[in-house]
C-alpha cells in the first residue's frame, strides 16, 4: 500500500486508519478508545479510534481553543 487508508464505519462511529498492509498480530490500547495495531514485527500498521465523531470533535475543540488563547496572549501583550 503507497499511501494511507483511512476508513469510517459511521454505524459503528469508528475511524481506522491502516498504514500497511500486513496482518495485524496484535494489538494494544492507547487509552480507552484508541488502539494499535502492530505487526508480527511490532511495527505499527494501522489506528482504530472508537466514538470517532466525538473525539475528532473534542481534539478539533481542543486545538481551537488552544489557538484562541495564544492569540489572544499575544494581542494582549
Amino acid at each position: 500500500m503507497n499511501k494511507n487508508q483511512l476508513k469510517y464505519f459511521a454505524k459503528e462511529d469508528i475511524l481506522h486508519l491502516a498504514i500497511s498492509e500486513e496482518k495485524e498480530a496484535g494489538s494494544f490500547e492507547i487509552n480507552p478508545n484508541i488502539t494499535a495495531e502492530l505487526s508480527d514485527k511490532g511495527e505499527l500498521i494501522g489506528i482504530e479510534i472508537l466514538n470517532a465523531s466525538e473525539f475528532i470533535r473534542d481534539s478539533v475543540l481542543e486545538s481551537v481553543q488552544a489557538k484562541i488563547m495564544n492569540l489572544g496572549f499575544k494581542k494582549a501583550s
